[in-house]
């Protein structure tokens, strides 16, 4: 379909959104949670990360609508069986080629510092060809092996490579429930690892913290962890992004902008002139991407009767809604454009009826789910009835912005090493967006990355809420709803690549298509899936 209308970005860039946020001020006290990443279920994925773990099979065989059986807990994780290489075994798609060519010989030749993950894929490395010598002992710096890469390291580098060496080995030792020998190796990791340091070394700080939240849920002994010391995990956690640390992010990193103006893009593809539109957004935090949307239709072409946008809330945050309400309600009122803020306040986000969307006749409907739909498959029924109720007022668009990540394996050792490589990639983008002494970046990884990956690491069964799913798991999910992809259109692709150009990151940004959906990611690695669907109709 060919656009409508396209969000002029020019005139966008010009007007600061964040100006709507001026009341907002920087109170490092009570700040609300950074959406750097997600929480999802055990939805079973399509295509684990060696094909063989979750057969296409086993997910086929659920009812098309039964999400119940879709999130089963554990009350006891898969430990590794004997033999170290189980931690890396089962991910060798992560690193394709973990030979001498492994990292691009042309970094060295030119002294290019690695990335994060580049670090990770030459430790994984070295801890494969370790193990295969069945060399026990506890200190393995000087264990040789064969690949070039390795001698043009460094001294940084090395040390970076042996810290995450290190790491891997101390998780092995925990999924093997070796603590005694797994602490002495996280122990040497804390001589080392720092959480205002390189990005490597706060990765390694904050998995390590983690790790030691496990042996402590395992053995039953509680060890203070440095940042329950420091009093760091008693702040505030934040439902809203309306807050000075969301909105740092927000301008620092590309990764939101891209979704929301690609998003917003694909909405106005889709509800072209239509003269009444209503949006409805499952969890609205800021509301930045709305500014957007409201300015590209109030410069349309044809008349616009009212732009309705419904907003979910809960008790906990319906003052934080209601002052995006008002704030967009003021931009919408100084370019003339008739504008409607509602709130659907509910006991729970999931716990909404047909009617209570308030769907009038004529009226487009598009639904937005930004990093959401992933928090609320744990709890399979409330989902379930979510996009039953969805799929009733028939939305023109549903747009889905989600973490592209595979956290649901239960599988310590699987996990562990997917949140390695993939905060590993967080982390690296943050090292280079952000200042290491930026006061938002200490709380975005000290507080809300942190809480992720111990969740993901130190948990198991119900407690275990942190789950992320790749894009062909919510494919499946998605056509058990009786839903289709919608391609995204060429202006939503420009969009994209319009906003990465004005960050200095740009060219560690990546965005690919896989299929009709976008995939960005850092550096080659995937970090956010972007899609679009509708219920199909016979």
């Amino acid at each position: 379909m060919e656009p409508k209308f396209l969000i002029n970005h020019t005139k966008f860039s010009a007007f600061n959104p964040f100006e709507l946020y001026d009341n907002v001020h920087d109170d490092h006290q009570h700040f609300p949670q950074p959406e750097i990443d997600n929480f999802t279920p055990d939805l079973p994925s399509l295509q684990d990360v060696n094909h063989n773990q979750i057969q296409l099979q086993e997910f086929e065989n659920h009812d098309p609508i039964n999400c119940s059986s879709l999130s089963k807990s554990k009350s006891k994780s898969t430990f590794a069986p004997p033999g170290s290489l189980e931690l890396i075994s089962n991910y060798q798609s992560k690193f394709k080629r973990l030979r001498d060519d492994s990292v691009d010989d042309t970094k060295f030749k030119s002294h290019e510092s690695l990335s994060t993950v580049e670090i990770i894929k030459l430790a994984a490395e070295k801890f494969i060809k370790f193990s295969t010598q069945r060399v026990d002992g506890y200190t393995m710096f000087t264990h040789p092996y064969g690949s070039s890469a390795f001698t043009s390291l460094s001294v940084d580098e090395t040390r970076d490579v042996e810290l995450v060496f290190q790491l891997l080995t101390a998780a092995e030792k925990v999924g093997r429930k070796h603590f005694e020998l797994a602490t002495k190796y996280l122990l040497q990791c804390g001589l080392v690892a720092s959480d205002e340091s390189s990005p490597i070394e706060r990765l390694v700080y904050y998995l390590s913290e983690a790790l030691h939240k496990r042996i402590s849920n395992e053995t039953g002994i509680h060890v203070p962890t440095k940042r329950e010391k420091t009093g760091l995990k008693n702040e505030t956690p934040v439902a809203m992004g309306s807050n000075p640390t969301f909105l740092a992010c927000h301008q620092a990193l590309p990764f939101n902008q891209i979704l929301q103006f690609s998003g917003i893009q694909a909405i106005l593809d889709q509800v072209g002139t239509s003269s009444k539109v209503h949006l409805i957004d499952i969890h609205i935090r800021s509301g930045v991407q709305w500014t957007a949307m409201i300015q590209a239709v109030s410069e349309q072409k044809s008349q616009i009767e009212i732009l309705k946008l419904t907003a979910f809330a809960t008790s906990s945050d319906v003052q934080n809604v209601g002052e995006t309400g008002k704030r967009l309600e003021s931009f919408a009122t100084s370019l003339s454009l008739p504008f409607e803020f509602r709130i659907l306040l509910l006991s729970d986000i999931t716990e909404v009826e047909e009617q209570q969307f308030d769907v009038q006749e004529g009226e487009t409907v598009a639904v937005y789910c930004q990093k959401i739909l992933s928090t609320l498959i744990s709890r399979p029924r409330s989902l379930e009835n979510l996009m039953r109720v969805i799929s009733t007022i028939n939305p023109s668009i549903i747009v889905v912005a989600e973490v592209e990540a595979n956290h649901i394996s239960t599988s310590f050792v699987n996990r562990f090493t997917e949140t390695l490589f993939s905060y590993g990639a967080i982390f690296d983008s943050l090292e280079a967006c952000m200042s290491r002494n930026n006061a938002h970046r200490a709380i975005v990884e000290g507080v809300h990355l942190a809480d992720c990956i111990q969740n993901i690491v130190a948990t198991e069964g119900d407690e275990r809420i942190s789950r992320g799913v790749n894009l062909n798991t919510w494919r499946s999910f998605f056509v058990r709803f009786g839903m289709e992809e919608i391609e995204f259109s060429d202006s939503c692709m420009y969009q994209a690549n319009l906003v990465l150009k004005q960050f200095s990151c740009a060219s560690s940004c990546t965005l690919e298509n896989n299929g009709k959906c976008l995939i960005v990611g850092w550096k080659g690695t995937p970090l956010h899936s972007l899609s679009t669907w509708r219920f199909i109709r016979e």
